[in-house]
């Protein structure tokens, strides 16, 4: 089964994920706005999910991380029951 290691920003709104977004796409580093902004505990690693196995995650997570979006690239907000994330795929394993 495919593997992957992501991080991510966890937010209340879609408004809130756009702003986040235009800052890493000008350069802001992921890592400290997670820190500062995400509302998954994972924030505090700048977040940090680990490496995992496709279908631990849920369903619209799985579709970014095992899709197409290139590794090291932010994804656009994703919508979840949990909120709103901005997910950056680190490592795609066979």
């Amino acid at each position: 089964m495919p593997k992957a290691s992501a991080r991510h920003i966890l937010v209340a709104t879609e408004k809130e994920a756009n702003e986040l977004k235009s800052k890493i796409d000008a350069g802001g580093d992921f890592a400290a706005l997670a820190k500062a902004h995400s509302k998954c505990p994972s924030g505090k690693s700048g977040g940090d999910l680990g490496v995992f196995s496709q279908g631990d995650m849920v369903p619209e997570f799985d579709r970014v991380i095992f899709g197409t979006i290139p590794v090291n690239e932010t994804s656009p907000p994703v919508k979840t029951q949990f909120g709103f994330h901005l997910i950056q795929v680190t490592k795609r394993l066979p």
